[in-house]
């Protein structure tokens, strides 16, 4: 519908608005139309006439004037009012109204999908948490985020990748081998655990598989760990250099097989919480320094190739500061290792020579300072830093009444995501993490989560769509087939759900919206205010004690919320229940 008026506008202004050519392209870039939030102001509403006058220094009204005599003659059109500074309120004639519903019920799961994306490549990377233990809630909402941000720009007409990066090259690793290490040889107790280690029973788990599988002596080494310095990390150095030098075979084997065994579990709970990848890269792929011909050592050939490193005490740095950066960053250091930086830059650059047309990365919020040194070794390497979009979200809080969930990897003693999964189920946690704009802290109460009320908004909503589908059953015991037509409309001969067929026609321009600003909440809101209607209005009118002419034009209405509901939920990654 906004498509046709858009149509309509331009085509006065080409063929009679007689203003230059230049002038009729820098308005189509700028006006809008839009459907209206108040049905006493029209359907549609547009700025061309503000825009207009704006752009010419002519009057906006007499402008408006002139497009609403154009406007006012279309089959299509009932009356058109010239409001405020140049604006068009734009009644459609109840016909017309009745085919587009019955023409968006036809598109069944597409309806509000848009070609805005003209099919261009976006890789998302989200999550990408440390393959170090199970996810835990903290993880979610990137989770959440980044899943349903590939759907929406799917449905926005994008090809959409979407991409985790597993840090298997780095410290961490070594630390978590180091601490399977030691619980397979039954070193320390849990108080003199080392503080830098990884600990909880998944360690204890993987231990057991290894010792399963390798049939280790379960033997204590005590005495190779006499003497440790105090600071943890320090300690945890010491002891990794140890344990690699007692047996370099074992210690790849225990490196790779927990790698393994985690990546299995955070699959398997993504895939529990319905988030799939269409690629999972390693770090490792990278290569090393010590290959000439790896993409790291060409990611840092390029930028010293166009002198933007220089060497200082020992250590190979890049110039961050050019792009904003608070100062310039490592990316070799002294005693010849890759920092975590320059894989980073090197792992940026291989996306963009995949061909991509845009990245997304969904951070955490802590991760704020490191957007200037990516944009500057973006810049450096020769691609536009707008190439690259990173979305910060912001940390959720998980309280259980009013206990605050621990979300620490390292102690050992956190709610992990599957534990989320299991009390409220991959729905509701989901809703919750996506309830809220991404930058914004959120609380999450897990007992609001299970409740069964309308505080409980993703209750609420799956409840609005469950009322109708009930009543679709109800209505099939008494006939052969739902209503297909909306002839009664049509005719003219009933209005009640005017509102409801207005506000769910507002769906694909919520997607957009949702779209273009990479922000799921807009969907969110968007159906816990079309639910509140469904829900007003069906408390408020006893359906099936209706007209049978009545009752088909309603059930048809109802169809095209019930539909729209659905198709938001989907976006979302939520199923829409027929039953409740």
């Amino acid at each position: 519908m906004i498509e046709l008026f858009n149509n309509h506008i331009c085509n006065f202004l080409d063929q009679k608005s007689g203003f230059d050519e230049d002038d009729i392209q820098a308005i189509k870039s700028k006006f809008k139309t839009e459907i209206t939030d108040d049905l006493s102001k029209g359907h549609i509403t547009t700025n061309i006439g503000l825009v207009s006058g704006s752009l010419l220094g002519k009057n906006p009204r007499e402008i408006a004037e002139g497009i609403k005599d154009h406007l006012i003659i279309l089959k299509e059109v009932d009356d058109v009012e010239v409001a405020g500074p140049g604006f068009l309120n734009i009644f459609i004639k109840r016909s017309y109204l009745a085919t587009t519903v019955n023409a968006s019920l036809k598109l069944n799961e597409k309806f509000g999908h848009s070609d805005m994306g003209n099919g261009q490549s976006i890789q998302i990377e989200f999550v990408s948490a440390n393959p170090t233990g199970p996810l835990h809630v903290g993880h979610g909402r990137g989770a959440a985020f980044g899943d349903a941000i590939g759907k929406i720009l799917q449905a926005n007409g994008y090809a959409v990748s979407k991409e985790y990066y597993i840090n298997d090259a780095g410290r961490q690793m070594d630390i978590l081998a180091a601490s399977v290490w030691l619980r397979l040889h039954n070193c320390f107790d849990d108080k003199s655990f080392p503080e830098s280690g990884y600990r909880g029973k998944y360690i204890i788990d993987i231990a057991d598989q290894i010792d399963s599988n390798l049939k280790i002596a379960s033997n204590k080494i005590d005495g190779l760990l006499s003497n440790l310095p105090e600071d943890s990390e320090e300690q945890i150095d010491v002891l990794i250099k140890l344990f690699q030098k007692e047996d370099k075979s074992l210690w790849k084997q225990i490196k790779d097989i927990s790698l393994k065994m985690v990546l299995k579990t955070i699959e398997d709970d993504l895939k529990d919480f319905k988030v799939d990848f269409d690629n999972w890269y390693y770090e490792s792929s990278l290569g090393s320094l010590q290959d000439s011909d790896s993409k790291i050592s060409s990611a840092i050939d390029k930028l010293k190739t166009k002198g933007l490193t220089y060497e200082e005490k020992g250590a190979i740095w890049l110039n961050t500061e050019k792009a904003g950066d608070d100062k310039n960053r490592v990316l070799i250091r002294d005693d010849g290792r890759a920092t975590y930086f320059a894989a980073d830059l090197a792992y940026h650059k291989d996306k963009v020579d995949r061909g991509f047309d845009k990245l997304i990365n969904v951070w955490g919020a802590d991760h704020h300072g490191y957007i200037k040194r990516i944009e500057a070794s973006l810049e450096g390497l020769g691609f536009s830093k707008n190439k690259l979009h990173v979305q910060l979200v912001q940390f959720a809080n998980l309280y259980q009444g009013k206990q605050k969930v621990k979300m620490s990897t390292r102690s050992g003693s956190f709610y992990t995501l599957k534990d989320l999964i299991a009390e409220i189920g991959a729905d509701a946690a989901r809703f919750y993490y996506l309830s809220k704009q991404a930058d914004q802290h959120l609380d999450f109460d897990i007992e609001l989560a299970k409740s069964q009320n309308k505080e409980n908004l993703i209750f609420y909503i799956q409840y609005a769509h469950a009322r109708i589908a009930s009543l679709q059953s109800k209505y099939l015991e008494l006939n052969q087939s739902l209503p297909n037509d909306l002839e009664e409309i049509r005719n003219g001969s009933y209005t009640a759900c005017d509102k409801l067929i207005h506000a769910a026609s507002k769906f694909p321009g919520v997607v957009e919206r949702s779209g273009e600003t990479l922000q799921p909440h807009i969907i969110v809101f968007y159906l816990r205010d079309l639910a509140q209607q469904l829900h007003s209005y069906y408390n408020d009118n006893p359906i099936l004690k209706e007209s049978q002419e009545n009752q088909e034009s309603i059930l048809q209405s109802l169809s095209l919320v019930k539909l729209v509901i659905s198709n938001g939920l989907s976006l979302l990654g939520i199923e829409a229940l027929e039953k409740m």
